[in-house]
């Protein structure tokens, strides 16, 4: 018994260890503007946090005030606004804006998701293995940058994995202390973000399954209980609280690209590109991992795998696009991978000496090499100046008059740094992607219909400009530059050239 809590300690020791670690890598120069990963999304959030912010601020200026919610409102708004909203009271504590704040969260949620996988694959495996899983977890290069970031997913995937641990503690024992906590952290999870009902229902469905009959499982209170609370907490908010316009959303995002299921090439990108995220080899091996699993194991990773891909079918051209909407393949993977590593383990149980230490050298460079990346990568990128240079070209445009912008990120660096609201003119892949919705339009009549009531035209993506040769002949032979300098253009739409 003494020996037994002896490994025990040591292996939540070594497990502390690790999220102590992976926590210092993702702390690494915290306070780094928020344009280091899909700045567009992160600005987002600090756009939203910022609204939520000037609002529960006493003393804040009305003009900038009605400014925040006004920029707020320009955003497209589809999830619930937790992380922004912890993050505006969190400001208010402070006293004043601190974006590194959404990032701090956003790590904190990844480690306790982290924590909870590893509580979970210990269940279903042996210490070692956990400890393997809960390394893929925290040092995979793409699951350090993609979990500090001012985004909502890093705290969904925390909720999808509490909500897979406690499906499976009630898969064990099925009470109802279990019925409640895996509702209300499903729950928690698709009130995060809305495509969290895929895991958490298939993961739920399979489980719910293995352990009754399906007739068993229809008439179980439990079952219905706890599929109750995922979807009433949810409900309960977006039914109340409009935040976009989800039919659009599913038109523009699913009906309209919905042909590319049928291209055997979008199977071959998407394949690749998580190549790129997480290695084709950890993919192959997982899905291996998932055919070797126990009985227990089994349904909550045919739950996750099939939930995973049910929902990439649903949003086809970001799964090949946006690679945070594949964050939380992360705790797929290394949970697949668990089984493999298990038997591994097994294997090595009977090295001695030179061969034991060998594996130990292995096992720390398995740690430091991915470490080592992800702190590169994040050296590499400085974006300390560019809050200033958004904040002058604030100040540069007139503050009377309509802008419609050719600028990086949707615009979100001017509106943000600059406090100031713009209508987009289209980059090239946002009009390759009108062109696959079947929307593409000839430049003579975008031009005159997007320039209708607007005073200047502020170019700062001078790389798509240069692209653009319509729109650059356009504009030069047409209107006057009102400033120019260093990435910026600004022409006069209110003084038409003779």
């Amino acid at each position: 018994m003494m020996k037994r809590n002896s490994k025990i300690s040591l292996d939540l020791l070594l497990a502390f260890l690790l999220l102590f670690l992976g926590g210092a890598l993702r702390f690494y120069d915290l306070t780094d503007p928020p344009l280091d990963y899909h700045p567009s999304r992160q600005l987002r959030g600090a756009i939203v946090a910022r609204s939520i912010y000037y609002q529960i601020l006493p003393n804040a200026d009305p003009i900038r005030r009605e400014m925040a919610l006004s920029i707020a409102r320009s955003t497209g708004r589809f999830e619930a606004p937790l992380l922004e909203t912890l993050t505006a009271y969190t400001y208010r504590f402070l006293g004043s804006e601190q974006l590194w704040v959404g990032r701090a969260y956003s790590i904190l949620f990844w480690l306790v998701g982290s924590f909870f996988l590893h509580l979970l694959t210990r269940r279903v495996t042996n210490p070692a293995a956990a400890l393997f899983s809960l390394g893929y977890m925290l040092f995979l290069p793409f699951a350090v940058q993609g979990s500090r970031v001012f985004q909502p997913d890093p705290g969904m995937t925390m909720w999808v994995v509490i909500a897979a641990y406690a499906l499976l503690r009630w898969q064990e024992t099925p009470t109802w202390r279990w019925v409640f906590f895996a509702g209300v952290a499903g729950g928690m999870a698709v009130l995060t973000k809305p495509v969290a009902g895929y895991l958490v229902g298939l993961c739920a469905f399979t489980i719910v399954l293995s352990r009754y009959p399906i007739k068993q499982a229809i008439q179980s209170l439990q079952v219905w209980a706890m599929a109750l609370l995922m979807a009433v907490i949810p409900l309960a908010y977006y039914l109340s609280n409009r935040q976009g316009n989800m039919v659009a959303y599913f038109n523009n995002w699913t009906a309209s690209l919905a042909y590319l299921l049928k291209e055997p090439s979008f199977y071959v990108r998407w394949l690749s590109f998580l190549s790129d995220l997480v290695g084709f080899s950890s993919i192959a091996l997982g899905l291996l991992g998932v055919l070797l699993a126990s009985a227990q194991l089994r349904p909550l990773l045919i739950g996750w795998w099939v939930g995973y891909l049910i929902y990439g079918m649903t949003v086809p051209y970001q799964m090949y696009t946006h690679s945070y909407y594949s964050l939380q393949f992360v705790p797929i993977v290394a949970l697949s991978l668990a089984p493999l590593a298990e038997i591994l383990v097994r294997q090595l149980n009977d090295l001695q000496g030179f061969w034991r230490w060998s594996l130990a050298l292995w096992v720390v460079l398995m740690v430091i090499y991915p470490a080592w990346i992800s702190i590169t990568r994040t050296r590499a990128e400085d974006h300390r100046q560019a809050p200033q240079y958004w904040a002058k070209i604030g100040n540069l445009l007139p503050a009377e008059g309509r802008i419609i912008a050719l600028t990086q990120s949707y615009g979100y660096p001017l509106m943000y740094y600059g406090w100031r609201k713009v209508t987009l003119w289209q980059t090239s892949g946002e009009q390759n992607l009108a062109a696959l919705r079947g929307r593409e339009k000839d430049f003579e009549t975008a031009f005159t219909n997007r320039l209708e009531g607007m005073d200047y035209f502020l170019v700062t993506a001078l790389n798509q400009f240069n692209a653009q040769e319509d729109l650059k002949q356009a504009l030069y032979a047409n209107y006057p530059l009102l400033a120019e300098g260093n990435g910026y253009l600004i022409f006069d739409l209110t003084h038409r050239l003779p």
